[in-house]
């Protein structure tokens, strides 16, 4: 294995638009790829949401963020989204009338373990292998969701707690394997869990914890999934207000500091809301200053000798 310089691969690696400028900027530019991202965040937090438009987003040209890719959506839980795909495939080709159906360039695939997860990926490298000299090739691999495989099949003995490190390890190794050759962009998402006490902090939290709806609460998988991921983004809803509105906070990732956006979910996509900045004040010890610069001003040109009778720091502020 050869060594990589970090400060080269920081500048050279490409970047897919997840469909809104305004949590690109939150992403510097997008999700990256050659690596492994992670969405975790509660229920309805909108990381399923964020991972269907970035799969039709990997579909537009580089000129507009986008990787000229087809992707592949895993789905560990319930059934498919396909009429959520639809319709924001729909919105998609409004906004991009030259590209063929969308839909045609989403493949899916259903896991329901994490034995199966791995068993998986030599049969994703030939498929990665196929697709370049058959259609678009495929740049986008979505896991939704990764904490659904260990959910039910492991218990807290120690023989399962090493079984469950290992498949962290085996399926995250071979998916960064398969990003750095293919050049993929990999986004998993997880569940999150209420955070109970000083024992339940995890590396990646924020200093102050990670809050949504309300409640404090902490990423699932613990540690040892942690240090499987290279760049881990937090999800949380604000119940608060009439319009429902989430938040992304990055948590930790190579490439970014830590910032945040407000975003919505409409039913034509993901949007984010830019923060409003608010407005310089316009009162000098209570007096609007406009008026009453305006009628200083007919002051001093009535009697010019009245600036006498005023602190000059109050006539330069005005």
């Amino acid at each position: 294995m050869r060594p990589e310089n970090l400060l080269l691969l920081r500048h050279r690696s490409e970047k897919c638009t997840v469909g809104c400028p305004v949590l690109d900027r939150c992403l510097n530019g997008g999700v990256p790829c050659r690596s492994i991202t992670e969405f975790v965040g509660e229920s309805g937090s909108g990381k399923t949401q964020l991972c269907l438009q970035l799969a039709l987003s990997a579909q537009l040209p580089s000129s507009h963020g986008g990787l000229s890719a087809s992707s592949i959506f895993i789905h560990t839980e319930f059934h498919f989204p396909f009429r959520r795909l639809h319709q924001l495939s729909g919105a998609f080709r409004t906004s991009h009338p030259d590209l063929p159906d969308p839909c045609d360039r989403v493949f899916v695939r259903a896991v329901h373990s994490a034995d199966e997860l791995l068993h998986l990926i030599p049969t994703i490298e030939t498929f990665l292998v196929y697709s370049r000299s058959r259609w678009r090739p495929v740049r986008i691999v979505v896991i939704d969701s990764i904490a659904a495989l260990f959910r039910s099949d492991f218990e807290n003995t120690g023989s399962d707690l090493r079984r469950r490190s290992s498949l962290f390890f085996g399926i995250s190794g071979g998916l960064r394997r398969l990003a750095k050759r293919f050049g993929l962009a990999v986004v998993v998402t997880n569940q999150v869990v209420d955070f109970i006490g000083d024992g339940d902090v995890r590396v990646g939290n924020l200093s102050d914890g990670l809050y949504s709806s309300g409640r404090r609460v902490c990423p699932a998988l613990g540690l040892a999934w942690a240090h499987c991921v290279n760049s881990r983004v937090f999800l949380s809803r604000d119940e608060d207000g009439p319009v429902r509105r989430r938040r992304m906070s990055v948590v930790f990732a190579p490439h970014l500091p830590h910032s945040s956006s407000q975003f919505l979910i409409k039913g034509e996509g993901v949007f984010g809301v830019e923060d409003i900045q608010p407005e310089p004040d316009k009162t000098w010890f209570g007096w609007d200053l406009p008026l009453f610069r305006k009628g200083w001003s007919l002051l001093m040109s009535s009697n010019p000798t009245i600036s006498g009778n005023f602190p000059q720091s109050m006539v330069g502020h005005v």
